[in-house]
């Protein structure tokens, strides 16, 4: 029997790399729904292929856009009611949430409390509501598979282990577009140079994010509340190859790792087919022509974003769903060309000192912090 999938954000980067592993196995998948924001022409070309019963987009002008080039019996929904339906509604019993950012949170709460299985790449659902997430997936017995690469390598190394015999988990980290400039190198740098990542195929705020290593300390969140670790044991090294994407370390001392080439297909993939694995369209791994593997400690000075991240998920609450909201708006300033490179942890760093965390949060409290910090980030005056 085919798995029947639903994507949250099927035209970003993970969304089309979910589809491509699927049109490789079509007698293992079946697409139910999909949900886009706003490309159109992509998610089109999506329907056409794979044939959804339901699809969502951004707002209703779209919608009817939508509406108008596809089947009839094709349902075309919008907004916030559209991703819900997408989540919950039809046949599916696996969701893959890939929405990028905080906006993928209450469809897959509602996932979980549906029953299906989540493959998660939406590493902000765990960092902005991790209690609440979690606490949601062990009430309704739902399996959250991780599709990031970093918490699959340490997910697959875990298999047939006790998580209580872990002394701790080691994330590797790129080290970003930026990884060999230094500090005040870095105050000159232009968003076409942040987007070019020396090893990974992502979309620009990620990519962004792995440049200020503010995607790390979202790792590190994430790790918490998936393993369910103390993040005293927690460790993040530079691994400029990104060939290890991850390594577990037990009481023994012994270390297991998860090796491939950077494609985050294969990621996809095994969360797809868990706990089976299949034939991968990505290239094989070949050591011998890669000959050296390079490690490096963290330097958090270097990367403040990482410090504050980490930081802000010791504190816990609310303060972890402000560092990333702040850190979104941050970002799009950023990208849009408001304010310089440097200028992200400036504002991240402001909106934080600003906030009175409540500890232990309700889902109400969570989106009110999550657009209080975004309302402030938005407002901090930069000058450049």
């Amino acid at each position: 029997m085919r798995r029947r999938i639903s994507i949250l954000g099927s035209t970003g980067s993970i969304g089309t790399q979910t589809l491509e592993v699927i049109a490789k196995h079509p007698e293992l998948f079946q697409v139910e729904s999909l949900a886009a924001g706003s490309n159109v022409r992509l998610l089109l070309e999506q329907i056409h292929q794979f044939k959804p019963k339901l699809v969502s987009v951004n707002n209703s002008k779209l919608a009817d856009q939508v509406r108008s080039e596809v089947p009839a019996d094709i349902r075309v929904l919008y907004g916030e009611q559209g991703l819900l339906e997408v989540a919950v509604g039809g046949d599916s019993d696996f969701v893959v949430s890939a929405i990028m950012g905080s906006l993928g949170l209450k469809p897959t709460l509602a996932a979980i409390e549906a029953g299906k299985t989540i493959g998660l790449a939406n590493k902000e659902t765990l960092v902005s509501a991790g209690h609440i997430v979690t606490e949601a997936a062990r009430r309704n017995n739902v399996e959250l598979l991780p599709i990031d690469s970093e918490h699959s390598a340490i997910f697959q190394c875990l298999n047939g282990e006790s998580i209580k015999q872990v002394n701790k988990l080691i994330i590797t980290a790129s080290g970003g577009s930026f990884r060999d400039l230094t500090r005040d190198q870095l105050k000159h740098v232009t968003v076409e140079q942040a987007l070019k990542h020396p090893n990974w195929s992502m979309g620009a705020k990620i990519t962004i994010d792995s440049a200020t290593m503010a995607n790390k300390g979202l790792e590190v969140i994430e790790a918490h509340w998936l393993f369910q670790l103390d993040y005293s044991q927690i460790e993040v090294i530079i691994h400029p190859e990104s060939i290890i994407h991850s390594m577990v370390e037990f009481v023994d001392y012994s270390v297991m790792a998860q090796l491939g080439t950077p494609d985050m297909r294969v990621p996809i993939q095994y969360a797809l087919t868990y706990p089976n694995r299949v034939v991968t369209p990505s290239k094989q791994l070949n050591l011998t022509e890669i000959g050296r593997l390079h490690f490096r400690p963290m330097d958090y000075e270097r990367y403040p974003c990482l410090q504050m991240a980490i930081e802000s998920g010791r504190v816990g609450g609310t303060t972890s769903t402000v560092f990333n909201a702040a850190n979104e708006i941050a970002v799009a300033r950023f990208l849009n060309k408001d304010i310089d490179f440097i200028s992200i942890e400036t504002i991240i760093s402001e909106v934080l000192n600003k906030h009175q965390a409540i500890t232990t949060p309700n889902l109400e409290q969570i989106l009110e912090a999550d657009e209080w910090a975004r309302v402030t980030a938005a407002k901090i005056e930069i000058n450049i």
